[in-house]
């Protein structure tokens, strides 16, 4: 019964003195560090974000810019094969 009482008082008496030190300056000074150094990180990874972000529009654009260019000259090689069929079918007519 004692050794309960005792470990109970011990603790409380822990526990006490623990809150007492993680409330103290020299702990608060601790985490103010800690909570610069996260907030020097999010600085990081937002700048790091940024860029990609950035990146990632501009390889978008350039894609884009790419298959518009592709698909014009597809279409340019479709109009003069259609040209070259009327132009054959006009001088076989002729010819006839």
């Amino acid at each position: 019964m004692w050794k309960k009482i005792a470990l109970f008082a011990g603790g409380a008496l822990f526990g006490s003195a623990g809150i007492t030190i993680l409330s103290s300056k020299d702990a608060k000074k601790a985490y103010t560090h800690c909570t610069a150094a996260v907030l020097r990180g999010k600085d990081c990874v937002m700048e790091t974000y940024t860029t990609l972000r950035e990146n990632c529009s501009d390889i978008y654009s350039d894609a884009i810019d790419i298959n518009n260019k592709r698909y014009e000259e597809e279409e340019a090689e479709e109009l003069a094969l259609a040209k070259a069929i009327v132009e054959e079918h006009e001088s076989q007519d002729k010819s006839e």
